[in-house]
């Protein structure tokens, strides 16, 4: 059993002056999970379910600075007298970013890493690796170099690295941010695998529609708080609107409204013939014989992990040198720096894009504009935080945010750019329902100024809200190119298997 009796804790922040600040984490939380129960921790980003899960594997205290009151048991002891290595014996963890979890460079290596500190056998541990390889549908990820990988492949790493280790506690934030909906079904399997062998599950998340049919119970959370509490009788009651009423995604995909209209198209296009890339292993590639974008246009560039989406925007941006093929844009045909010059890019694991002491100083900085002065860019940079509700934490360093706030000031960074194509790759990972509607407002609004704009993204909601077209990558090609609008939307829901069943049709 865990406990949380009184629990407060608040981060220590760092201003953009250097002092310190207390941040926003749990206040006076009171929460039992039992033996063998299936929670879903969810709300608004900064709620506080990310510390729940920190408080859990013992990263608060040991790890994360702070004030904390109360107490956490597990088990029955109290988790400021556990070390981590006792607590690591009894919780496995899957982060959002699973990169920040891995310690080896090999596939099969970093599987094995936490059962071989845990001591256990070496001939049991190779076992367990190929049986969960087989059970998980992953074979072709043994013996990879992790750095080859996409986001969602490296996601199904972390998770088969716990299911070696087998805790009897587990708990994930965000899995599923950076997966595509086949990879969704097979974590959603893996969840019910360790559910049906009695593991205490806690998982925080904003993407509910695959856990509709896991949950024993969920707990909405705002301001560090619990604000609602739904059994799993009452789950499957929780319709769309509804959803929207406590600013939750949906449970029903299929539910979503198409949310746009038909708009004319703007004259001119960007065009790619004869784009070719490949890496140094020879294993991923691109190969475009063809392709014309409309300009003025936001295109979804959608396909299964691992299918070459990210490395196709790469190439597009020009952050590739040895990509081959002409890119035409307003008439130029643009080498790789040329793209750099008329590309922003947004990157999936936006730690590798937060460089400065402040948030306002992160979006400043990728204004170019000379003729702005100081006073002007801070006041624009503002603008755009107010509009992505980051205003509260202007002063505060980057990485001292959560994951979601991390997403937006990358995000307003892009927006802030005078380049004409932008382009994200998973924006939305890690988003709540309300900024979620905030970010495709900023897309439309980027639209309207004539922006260029690619998503690379999984996320079926956020499309529908702001996408006006679909390019579908598969190995590496073009599998399929289309508007989007309400008679095409039906090919966009075959695409990712979604239909009114459960997890078991996500």
């Amino acid at each position: 059993m865990i406990e949380f009796s009184n629990v407060t804790f608040s981060y220590e922040a760092v201003r953009r002056d250097g002092e310190n600040e207390e941040a926003a984490g749990v206040k006076d939380l009171n929460i039992t999970v039992k033996d063998g129960e299936f929670l879903v921790l969810t709300g608004g980003s900064g709620c506080g379910k990310t510390t729940v899960i920190r408080l859990i594997n013992g990263l608060i205290p040991a790890y994360y600075n702070g004030e904390m009151t109360g107490t956490v048991t597990l088990g029955g002891r109290n988790i400021r007298d556990m070390s981590i290595y006792d607590i690591s014996g009894q919780v496995g963890s899957v982060f959002q970013n699973p990169r920040s979890q891995f310690f080896n460079v090999n596939t099969t290596d970093e599987m094995a890493f936490a059962a071989e500190n845990r001591c256990l056998d070496p001939d049991e541990i190779k076992r367990t690796i190929k049986s969960t390889a087989v059970s998980m549908r992953i074979e072709d990820l043994l013996d990879r170099n992790i750095f080859e990988l996409s986001g969602g492949e490296k996601q199904m790493v972390a998770c088969a690295g716990i299911n070696v280790l087998s805790p009897e506690i587990i708990v994930l934030d965000e899995p599923s941010s950076n997966l595509d909906h086949q990879a969704i079904k097979k974590l959603a399997g893996i969840l019910r695998s360790w559910k049906e062998q009695g593991k205490t599950i806690i998982i925080a998340e904003h993407r509910l529609f695959y856990l509709k049919d896991l949950a024993d119970r969920m707990l909405v959370m705002e301001g560090g708080r619990v604000t609602a509490e739904f059994g799993a009788d009452k789950i499957p009651e929780l319709s769309y609107e509804r959803c929207e009423e406590l600013g939750l995604r949906p449970f029903v995909l299929k539910e979503i409204p198409f949310m746009r209209k038909d708009e004319k198209k703007v004259c001119g296009s960007i065009e790619l013939k004869d784009f070719n890339f490949t890496y140094k292993d020879k294993m991923h590639s691109i190969s475009i014989p063809e392709l014309e974008i409309p300009e003025g246009s936001i295109t979804a560039v959608i396909g299964n992990n691992g299918a070459g989406k990210s490395t196709l925007v790469r190439n597009i941006c020009g952050l590739e040198k040895r990509c081959k093929g002409i890119m035409r844009f307003r008439g130029k045909s643009l080498k790789p720096k040329g793209r750099l010059h008329n590309c922003y890019m947004i990157m999936q694991d936006v730690n590798h894009q937060l460089f400065t002491e402040s948030v306002l100083d992160e979006v400043m900085l990728s204004m170019t504009d000379k003729s702005l002065g100081e006073d002007e860019k801070a006041k624009k940079a503002m603008d755009i935080l107010i509009e992505l509700g980051l205003d509260a934490v202007a002063e505060m360093h980057p990485m001292a945010l959560s994951g979601g706030q991390k997403q937006r000031t990358a995000i307003a960074s892009g927006l802030a750019s005078e380049k004409e194509i932008i382009i994200f790759d998973e924006p939305t990972s890690g988003l709540d329902l309300h900024h979620m509607k905030l970010v495709a407002d900023q897309m439309k609004r980027l639209k309207e100024t004539g922006k260029t704009v690619f998503i690379v993204t999984h996320d079926y909601e956020f499309i529908l809200r702001c996408c006006d077209r679909i390019i579908r990558v598969d190995k590496g090609m073009i599998g399929d190119e289309y508007d989007l609008n309400e008679k095409t939307v039906g090919k966009l829901l075959d695409f990712m298997n979604i239909n009114d069943g459960g997890n078991e049709n996500v």
